[in-house]
């Protein structure tokens, strides 16, 4: 029987809380470390609205979280980003809450470009130079697409963002969708051979290719040189949806169009609905009163002709001219108006199937709205959730307030 056992069966093995053995072994590591300089590459950047910085830096082999306090970072001469190779001075600490240990920065300097970042300037470079980012070699993005193909994951936010926007602005554009991997070793080529598949059916008239925001590693599929030639082969206009609006991809620089997230993606390849009937029943009704504009001109004419002497004989066929004019204005404002009437029905109907739409009636088929009661944002999954928290619920009358006492996980 070994040492451990023994212990066990004498009864001396003290029994801790995990708050006492988390504070051991923050007690241990924190006074027995001395600090430390470190070198790696910034990777997960976060500038909180607090001013704390969180971030990990990592090299081939691993990686250590680390945060900056706002009482040192703001003497920083330099912006901390992604792919950045820095090097931090600072102490070992132990974040109790999570049980994990962290680097708590004293000062952070420069000291090159990381790995994945040289890898993203150099193929950039590359592709610059053999034109791929031309502008004269970008296609137009249709003004009025009757069918969208989209390139993204079938379960990310991305897919929910663009559907929703597309529905709101254009609710009769069809959404062709070819799911894919957007992250990992083989996404890529995912991409890129999806990009292919939407050439070879044809049937489309643009493309939305993207995913949600991450790292510089998670939107790295973006980066490959694969995913950046079918884009500029694809014979369909391209629109790049690719991370937040401070992200850059070697899509975005290929692509006809990049959108600055998946949601603007939707937003610039259609029309909004409401915007193209106001612009059609403007348009009716100049083309009414330039056609009544018209005929004013030409009866006044004709008065004139009929009140000449060389025309005082004919006046018995001026009169049947008259009443032909007569009857082909009428004729013409009867069409004009019919068209006007049958516009108005149409953006009746589109109001009604946008208003079903509308959250509030959601609401009334027995979903609701659950925010957090402090910082009013919407909760969409239990990952946002802490024990004691203080909700909101919002039904299609009135709302009410909760604390969560439990969290289920599936």
């Amino acid at each position: 029987m070994n040492d451990f056992e023994d212990y066990l069966i004498d009864g001396t093995y003290e029994c801790l809380t995990v708050s006492d053995a988390t504070q051991r072994i923050k007690s241990l590591l924190e006074t027995e470390l001395l600090p430390m300089e470190i070198e790696g590459e910034i990777s997960n950047f976060l500038h909180h609205n607090s001013g704390h910085m969180y971030f990990s830096i990592k090299d081939a082999k691993a990686q250590m979280p680390c945060v900056m306090w706002s009482g040192r970072n703001v003497s920083l001469r330099f912006k901390p980003s992604d792919g950045l190779k820095v090097r931090v001075q600072g102490r070992i600490t132990v974040y109790e809450r999570r049980g994990a240990y962290q680097l708590e920065v004293y000062s952070m300097r420069p000291s090159g470009v990381g790995p994945l970042q040289e890898a993203f300037e150099r193929l950039k470079q590359e592709l610059n130079e053999q034109g791929l980012f031309d502008e004269a070699h970008k296609l137009p993005i249709p003004a009025i697409p009757s069918k969208i193909g989209i390139v993204t994951s079938e379960t990310g936010a991305a897919i929910r963002d663009i559907v929703s926007v597309i529905r709101r602005r254009w609710p009769v554009a069809e959404l062709i969708l070819r799911p894919t991997l957007v992250q990992g070793e083989t996404a890529a080529q995912d991409i890129a051979e999806a990009i292919a598949e939407f050439n070879e059916f044809g049937d489309v008239d643009v493309l939305i290719v993207g995913r949600g925001g991450g790292s510089l590693e998670d939107l790295w599929a973006f980066n490959e040189e694969i995913v950046a030639r079918a884009i500029y082969k694809s014979m369909i206009p391209v629109v790049s949806a690719v991370g937040h609006q401070i992200d850059f991809t070697i899509s975005d620089f290929v692509a006809d169009l990049r959108a600055p997230t998946p949601s603007a993606a939707g937003e610039l390849v259609v029309p909004d609905a409401f915007e193209v009937r106001n612009q059609m029943h403007n348009f009716l009704q100049h083309a009414l009163r330039q056609v009544e504009s018209r005929i004013r001109q030409g009866r006044q004419r004709l008065d004139g002709l009929i009140k000449s002497y060389g025309l005082r004989k004919p006046f018995d066929e001026l009169k049947q001219l008259r009443q032909t004019l007569d009857e082909m204005q009428m004729h013409l404002a009867f069409l004009v108006k019919t068209k006007i009437i049958i516009e108005r029905q149409n953006v009746v109907s589109f109001s009604r199937q946008l208003d079903s739409l509308n959250h509030k009636n959601i609401l009334k088929r027995g979903f609701s709205i659950v925010r957090d009661k402090a910082s009013k944002n919407i909760i969409k999954t239990t990952d946002q959730l802490l024990l004691d928290q203080e909700i909101e619920i919002k039904f299609a009358h009135g709302s009410g307030e909760s604390k969560i006492t439990q969290i289920h996980t599936e």
